[in-house]
């Protein structure tokens, strides 16, 4: 089943935050999801197994790093890749 989501990735309490949202958008391409950043949220989609399996490897690589809120809306119903 393919998705798409909306991800915000909220870095807390951190010096520098760009790192933190640039490692968990390596983790989604990581997984082969079409990535499309924007300046307050990223569009993720692609295969229903490899999103979430990806939205869990990047809550924990980022959390690593320091405290983190991540907010993701998932949907079967919006258009894949422009479509």
């Amino acid at each position: 089943m393919e998705v798409a989501a909306q991800v915000s990735l909220y870095p807390l309490r951190q010096p520098r935050l760009s790192s933190v949202i640039e490692a968990a958008l390596a983790v989604f391409r990581e997984h082969q999801l079409q990535v499309t950043p924007g300046s307050m949220s990223t569009i993720v989609s692609g295969d229903y197994d490899r999103m979430f399996d990806a939205f869990k490897q990047a809550f924990r690589e980022t959390a690593e790093q320091g405290e983190i809120v991540m907010v993701v809306t998932v949907s079967n119903a919006c258009p894949i890749g422009g479509d």
